[in-house]
């Protein structure tokens, strides 16, 4: 498995935040290949989220992995992790040549089509500590990604998430900033975005 840059990562210039997208982290070849590789190996599940008070599936698929068997809890969901396998070994070694951090955990979410999504929020669970880094590797289909400063609402950005791209979430983003992707009536096929993570 290689991981070229045949793009140069580009920097969001954004107040209170540090971003950095990489559009061809990995090629279009490897990035297929690990598409349908997660596909055919990851153990997905599909939870339930409250909202409001009812219960809904929640709108896409999902697995974590993680040392020490430390669970990680969002929207009234806790997981338990699974342990590494050897593909996910590989993909967060390059993930962290770049990161240059050690993740302990990844978040692989699996968007089936158009109408799977993320809803509004940040990456700031305490179990996350103070200014984390979030790693995101995105295969398959291409998402928008909608970000939005969570007290100027003039400050939005929107980046289309490419087939085999790395984006890097750091500093203060998580306190100032909420992240979505949206759903989209347009037929498109699958996505798996893999969020790497420190859990403390």
């Amino acid at each position: 498995m290689t991981s070229l840059f045949p793009a140069e990562p580009l920097s969001l210039h954004l107040p209170d935040a540090d971003i950095v997208y990489v559009p061809s982290f990995f090629t279009g070849e490897v990035a297929s290949e690990l598409y349908h590789d997660l596909l055919r190996e990851i153990p997905w599940q599909q939870d339930n989220i409250k909202v409001f008070g009812k219960e809904f599936a929640q709108p896409r698929l999902t697995a974590l992995f993680g040392n020490d068997g430390k669970p990680y809890s969002y929207s009234n969901i806790s997981m338990q992790p699974n342990p590494w396998n050897l593909l996910l070994q590989k993909i967060k070694f390059h993930v962290e040549s770049v990161a240059e951090i050690n993740f302990t955990t990844v978040l692989l979410n699996f968007y089936r089509d158009g109408q799977d999504s993320n809803g509004w929020h940040s990456d700031n669970e305490k179990e996350l500590g103070l200014n984390p880094t979030i790693a995101s590797v995105s295969l398959g289909s291409e998402r928008l990604f909608q970000l939005k400063h969570n007290t100027n609402p003039s400050l939005r950005q929107n980046i289309l998430l490419e087939h085999g791209s790395l984006l890097i979430m750091k500093g203060t983003t998580q306190h100032f900033w909420k992240h979505q992707i949206p759903k989209t009536n347009k037929p498109i096929g699958g996505r798996i975005n893999l969020t790497f993570r420190v859990i403390q």
